[in-house]
């Protein structure tokens, strides 16, 4: 069976959802000394809508983190390929994260994150698939709840393909 995507979020319904996750974000950290820490490679697109829409300023970094590889299931080991660049010691960060699944990674970079003594640390993602959740990962601001499915777009790839679509699809056909 060939790959066929399947339509889940049009870019409108993407927009509507970062303003309102962005005015949630602009209240939380309103008179705060914010990061935003976006985890490489598929929250670039969703980090840089999500700081058009803030209306408090906030300093960007970016950490990357590999698990998946060009497969479709993560490996469930995790190397951090980027580290943070910006002091974060007493400042607040926030992580944006494309999508969150088994939280396998999330916790990886949660740890490596609070070894630089920030003030505190959320996690912002655009979706959220928690029933593929394995290590019990808190997030604070979520886009979307999805059940199942690989998806692409929007930033978001599989095996390096996809990331240019403005609109997000689940994958069917992987198999």
């Amino acid at each position: 069976m060939a790959e066929r995507l399947v339509l889940l979020f049009s870019r409108a319904e993407i927009a509507r959802r970062v303003r309102e996750l962005a005015a949630a974000i602009s209240a939380e950290y309103a008179g705060g000394d914010l990061v935003l820490v976006g985890i490489l490679r598929g929250a670039f697109v969703f980090l840089a809508d999500l700081i058009r829409s803030l209306t408090v300023p906030a300093a960007v970094d970016f950490i990357g983190a590999a698990s998946y590889g060009t497969r479709a299931e993560t490996s469930g080991e995790v190397a951090i390929t980027k580290a943070l660049q910006l002091p974060v010691a007493g400042r607040d960060v926030l992580l944006v994260e494309d999508i969150e699944d088994t939280g396998i990674t999330l916790k990886a970079i949660l740890d490596r994150v609070a070894r630089e003594h920030p003030r505190s640390v959320k996690v912002c993602t655009l979706i959220d698939k928690k029933e593929r959740r394995a290590v019990d990962v808190k997030l604070d601001f979520v886009g979307f709840e999805i059940s199942r499915g690989f998806i692409v777009g929007y930033g978001i790839d599989y095996a390096e393909r996809y990331r240019h679509l403005p609109d997000i699809y689940r994958i069917e056909g992987l198999d």
